[in-house]
């Protein structure tokens, strides 16, 4: 089990890192008052967590500042994929923990939010309403297609093959 496992993970993990880089955004799901929100922003990725820099004014912004629970997903854009059902898609359970921008962790989150989408962080990163957030993933789950559903770890690693026997044919009643 563990080497089947093993080889699982040398297979995929490139593959889940290679999909996480080349997406730019994070697709977000806040709480308000129990109320679901959803909403998008740009991120940057490093062994700590995913980090993003968002306003207070915005709905997911004042939502971050409440309710300390994300859930994050990155999807496949819709002209890439083989079929609209079965997009690729990252997506994980997260806890947003508010970063000091003027920290050394919040200077290099800047860096690498800097390094990804240019200058256009040091104008938002002066402003006042942005906040520095790190999501920290705590499970998640890969999604590669059809049947090829893999449950995996805030740190990539895989866990289990979630979906292995396929979907079941219901046949119409006559």
């Amino acid at each position: 089990m563990m080497e089947k496992k093993q080889r699982l993970q040398g297979r995929l993990g490139p593959e889940i890192i290679e999909f996480r880089q080349q997406c730019k955004t994070l697709q977000l799901a806040t709480l308000s008052n129990d109320i679901p929100h959803t909403s998008y922003t740009p991120f940057a990725h490093n062994d700590q967590g995913y980090y993003i820099l968002v306003s207070d004014i915005a709905q997911h912004g004042q939502n971050l500042k409440a309710a300390k629970a994300v859930s994050i997903m990155m999807i496949e854009d819709e002209s890439l994929a083989k079929s609209i059902y079965a997009r690729r898609r990252l997506s994980f359970d997260t806890q947003a923990k508010l970063v000091n921008k003027t920290s050394s962790e919040g200077l290099a989150a800047i860096a690498a939010l800097r390094d990804r989408f240019g200058e256009i962080i040091d104008n938002l990163s002066q402003l006042g309403d942005f906040c520095l957030y790190q999501l920290i993933p705590e499970k998640g789950r890969y999604v590669k297609g059809f049947g090829q559903a893999f449950d995996i770890t805030g740190n990539d690693e895989v866990d289990f093959v979630h979906l292995t026997s396929g979907h079941i044919i219901t046949k119409k009643a006559s």
